[in-house]
């Protein structure tokens, strides 16, 4: 741990020997927004996904630092408490083999658990998609239709609310949306960890307010 905590590198500030400094952990405080999706799915996150909070959630995902994910999931709990009731499901957008093979983890659900919270994996992959990165919204939305489904039908009827780390277009959650609505499930809404707002090209969802 000594070893690990010299190597360390905050990565909000690069300030050397440290994982997470006070200063940028106070930057992911959750500081909510409401958005919809183009398929005018309600979407709350806990944190804007620019400066600190994209660096960290970043480090996570691509450099496979899941000490970070306990300080995110802090932030994602506030928008869990007050948006998820408890008799819904929590249910995680689904990981592609790929990412899992290459990191170990699926990002949402490791969030959900280290917000505190029980992740019900339901939702699968049907097909493979390309990689979202440099893709519009039109080409997103092409891009991921079709592309998930229920395993299994226990306990449809129920309200979820689904569970993404990061939400750009929207695309992924309305077809998560719509693959639980055909086997039967309701969704409530969906919560983000982080979301991109504030651009203003056509490729980006919508803050309301």
């Amino acid at each position: 741990m000594l070893a690990l905590l010299l190597a360390a590198a905050c990565p909000g500030c690069d300030r050397t020997g440290e994982l997470l400094c006070d200063g940028c952990r106070r930057m992911l405080i959750a500081d909510p927004l409401d958005l919809s999706t183009p398929g005018g799915l309600l979407v709350h996150a806990a944190l804007r996904y620019e400066g600190v909070p994209a660096r960290c959630i970043r480090r996570v995902k691509e450099e496979g630092a899941t000490a970070l994910a306990r300080p995110l999931g802090s932030a994602l709990s506030v928008p869990l408490a007050a948006h998820a009731p408890r008799s819904a499901l929590l249910v995680p957008v689904p990981t592609s083999r790929a990412a899992f093979r290459r990191r170990g983890y699926r990002m949402p659900e490791l969030l959900i658990r280290r917000a505190g919270a029980r992740a019900e994996r339901m939702l699968r992959t049907a097909r493979r998609t390309r990689d979202q990165r440099d893709l519009n919204r039109e080409e997103r939305a092409l891009n991921v239709a079709g592309s998930m489904r229920v395993a299994g039908n226990a306990g449809a009827g129920r309200e979820v609310v689904i569970v993404d780390d990061v939400v750009t277009t929207g695309a992924t959650l309305d077809e998560a949306a719509r693959a639980l609505r055909a086997a039967g499930f309701r969704p409530l809404c969906a919560v983000a960890l982080a979301a991109t707002p504030g651009r203003h090209d056509t490729g980006k969802i919508q803050v309301n307010g």
